[in-house]
């Protein structure tokens, strides 16, 4: 079937980002309906969709499905031979836990450092609570490299549903400047080379002249 996201912003939501390139490595057929973010009216169009009145939803056959983590989890179910998570156990087990990790912690760093994929300056002065989140972040990182199985730029060889979750950290972390090692940097690379990123990009970049 045909899948419908609801989303925000592509200049400003991360989470719908992660839904968005869900769909993409999935290989799913889907239509997009964007609905801006802080008007009068957001709360009232996104309650017609769910009562949650947030993004992403994505609406199936099987009902509407909010929050990105679970948008993903549905993805890899009907999807199996699209490979969304790495295949050997160990790695899978590392992905989600890092993924569950993403989704529920590192609020420092999104408090301080919204995303905008349109900004290009650096947080001044830098709170040592975000610098904590950022340190922990690329051990993150790490330890998805450490677990992976597989070769390749991504952070479990191939790009994945870790990779989805984490390229708008990458946003993040090149808008504002962060200096990174190498081996982070590259990493932040890989996603804005993603096809499947760039054309969220690009779409979020045309969104600022509008």
């Amino acid at each position: 079937m045909s899948y419908h996201l609801i989303i925000g912003d592509k200049l400003y939501s991360s989470w719908s980002l992660r839904g968005a390139l869900a769909l993409e490595l999935a290989g799913a057929s889907y239509t997009e309906e964007l609905i801006k973010l802080n008007q009068p009216d957001t709360r009232e169009r996104l309650l017609k969709h769910s009562p949650t009145a947030k993004v992403p939803l994505l609406k199936t056959e099987h009902g509407t499905i909010a929050d990105s983590l679970a948008i993903a989890e549905y993805l890899a179910e009907q999807f199996p031979a699209a490979g969304l998570w790495p295949k050997d156990i160990a790695a899978r087990a590392q992905a989600r836990s890092a993924c569950a990790q993403m989704h529920s912690g590192f609020f420092a760093l999104r408090a301080n450092m919204p995303f905008d994929v349109s900004r290009d300056a650096a947080l001044s002065p830098m709170p040592p609570e975000v610098q904590a989140d950022i340190e922990r972040m690329l051990a993150l990182w790490g330890e998805c490299r450490a677990a992976s199985s597989e070769a390749g730029p991504f952070l479990f060889g191939r790009a994945s549903l870790v990779d989805a979750f984490f390229a708008p950290i990458a946003v993040r972390l090149r808008t504002y400047r962060v200096q990174l090692p190498a081996i982070d940097s590259a990493y932040v690379d890989t996603i804005y080379q993603w096809p499947a990123f760039k054309a969220w990009h690009t779409a979020g970049l045309e969104e600022v002249v509008r």
